[in-house]
């Protein structure tokens, strides 16, 4: 089996419309495009390739306070006292508020109540059993708490924290002041680039000096300056803690002629402002201080509440790249199609001609019907528009409604026919019920049921045009002739080429340039006429034989 390669080059039909308008919103709409486009572009650099931000983050922590603490007195608080260990990567601690339980020693006491547990006797108290809220291991026993109240006792650091809800107000209120330096060191891997938020123009004098308020690029945020911009009060969170992000944000532009890179800075809450609609608010945590007392150790216990800040580096650099540039303009050549679909449809709308739209859509859509389908033209001699049809195997052509009308293409004498119709002299008896003009011969076949009119009146075979343009047997010889000159004329006998040729004839009057796709139907009258004019010998004839795609060529040369 051999296989054949074509080799060809297909392009789109294009149908180009004479129209100021049309131009007019085709290059108003194209240029509206493509200042879109450019904007876009440029907006979000589509025509760089980027690159995500690597980084790492340092703190250090200033600042002192004094507070008085209840049975312990006056204590200075500096770095080591109030910043405890980080508790995430790239975050620090700062302590506002604390409850301290001082002089604990192991041994045993009452526990504190808890919503209402007390205890009768000492069958109300397992031994030992615990709970997450208990402060140690009960013995068994039944003690008293106070003069009135009695809980289980524990064995545990005694005695155990009794206070729940943390002064109001912070006792470190005063950490509002305190400064912290962010150092952060970026990288961009894909394109070697190293930066850092401390930029090589800042010196130490400028760093002591430089404050947020004016100068965006301090790299030093006062505590409660952050609070703020974060939309709280420091003196509300202090209370019972929070959680405060500090978001560093890179956008980094690497192109010579637009070179920026510059650290931006914004603040947020992360945690849950107010205390109560959640459970267990703000951030605290617990941790002691040992020492020996007469040779027993004893602790002091800090339940402290304060503020975690978060430090959360994001960003990107971009770079010129022929190759993304590339890709966005082809990613945006659709975008032109919007146009061509805009004045489609406004071509199809009433808003503009009727007559410009059809015109346009015959030029530009090839209709194209399906494999099942057979779609015949009719032509009516008191209709001035032709009919197409779908074909049927029940009813009557003449009974089916048209699917489409559309104007004759070729209007040959169509007034003068008007004129010269006449009454046929000799109406064939037994008509059917579906002939208009009298003239129609009866059929078994539904495809041929129609007549030459829609509605009752002369046939159009009583017309002299009719004898001179279809029955002409000079005319037909002639016809024949011309589309074989060296062909001999058909004998008297020989009346199947006449017979054809006549039906060409009368399809070109009557049809012209037929719709694509269909085929044309010779009213039965007609059919009948041509068949007295020139008879078959035998008196067979194969009738209308409907294609699903005829061609038009064919039904004009008489082979349909």
């Amino acid at each position: 089996m051999i296989c054949k390669l074509h080799i060809a080059y297909e392009t789109n039909k294009l149908v180009r419309i004479q129209s100021v308008r049309l131009g007019s919103m085709k290059w108003g709409l194209n240029g509206f495009i493509l200042l879109f486009i450019c904007i876009m572009m440029l907006w979000n650099r589509e025509y760089q390739e980027f690159d995500l931000v690597v980084s790492s983050v340092t703190t250090k922590v200033k600042g002192v306070a004094q507070t008085h603490l209840p049975g312990i007195g006056d204590t200075v608080w500096d770095v080591v006292d109030y910043s405890g260990a980080s508790q995430t990567r790239n975050s620090f601690f700062v302590v506002t508020n604390v409850i301290v339980t001082k002089n604990q020693r192991q041994g045993k006491c009452p526990e504190v109540p808890q919503k209402g547990r007390w205890c009768r006797t000492d069958k109300d108290c397992e031994k030992g059993a615990w709970d997450q809220q208990s402060h140690g291991i009960q013995t068994g026993s039944c003690v008293k708490f106070d003069v009135l109240k009695k809980t289980c006792e524990v064995s545990a650091w005694c005695p155990v924290e009794s206070k729940t809800n943390p002064p109001r107000p912070a006792l470190l209120a005063a950490a509002e002041n305190f400064t912290v330096l962010i150092k952060n060191n970026i990288r961009f891997p894909a394109f070697n680039f190293i930066r850092r938020n401390i930029l090589p123009e800042m010196t130490d004098a400028y760093l002591k000096s430089c404050h947020r308020r004016n100068d965006s690029l301090c790299p030093i945020f006062r505590l409660g300056d952050i609070v703020q911009e974060a939309g709280d009060k420091f003196p509300e969170i202090a209370i019972e803690g929070g959680v405060i992000s500090i978001q560093i944000k890179w956008d980094c532009n690497l192109d010579p002629l637009m070179w920026r890179c510059l650290p931006k800075y914004s603040f947020r809450r992360l945690d849950e402002k107010e205390s109560n609609k959640t459970l267990y608010p703000g951030l605290n945590f617990r941790y002691a201080k040992y020492n020996t007392v007469n040779g027993v150790e004893e602790r002091t216990l800090y339940k402290v509440f304060g503020i975690r800040f978060d430090v959360m580096v994001f960003g990107q650099a971009g770079k010129f790249s022929f190759i993304h540039l590339i890709i966005y303009i082809g990613s945006t050549l659709s975008y032109y199609a919007l146009t061509t679909i805009l004045i489609d449809w406004l071509i199809g709308t009433s808003c503009y001609s009727a007559e410009v739209g059809q015109n346009y859509s015959d030029r530009k859509v090839e209709s194209v019907q399906d494999k099942e389908k057979c779609i015949l033209c009719v032509s009516y001699v008191d209709v001035e528009d032709i009919h197409l049809v779908k074909r049927s195997h029940k009813k009557s052509l003449q009974d089916i409604k048209p699917m489409s009308v559309q104007p004759r293409k070729v209007k040959l004498l169509q007034s003068t026919v008007a004129l010269l119709v006449k009454t046929h002299p000799n109406p064939k008896p037994h008509l059917p019920a579906w002939c208009k003009c009298n003239c129609c011969a009866p059929s078994s076949v539904p495809h041929e049921e129609v007549c030459c009119r829609q509605s009752d009146g002369a046939c159009i075979t009583s017309s002299p045009l009719f004898e001179q343009l279809v029955l002409c047997r000079p005319l037909l010889e002639a016809v024949l002739l011309y589309r074989d000159p060296l062909s001999s004329p058909p004998d008297r006998g020989q009346t199947a080429a006449l017979r054809h040729c006549a039906y060409g004839q009368y399809i070109s009057w009557r049809f012209g340039v037929t719709p694509k796709d269909s085929q044309p139907v010779i009213p039965s009258c007609c059919t009948r006429r041509v068949r007295e004019e020139y008879p078959s010998p035998d008196g067979q004839y194969s009738g209308l034989r409907p294609a699903r795609l005829a061609s038009m060529q064919a039904c004009k040369n008489g082979e349909l």
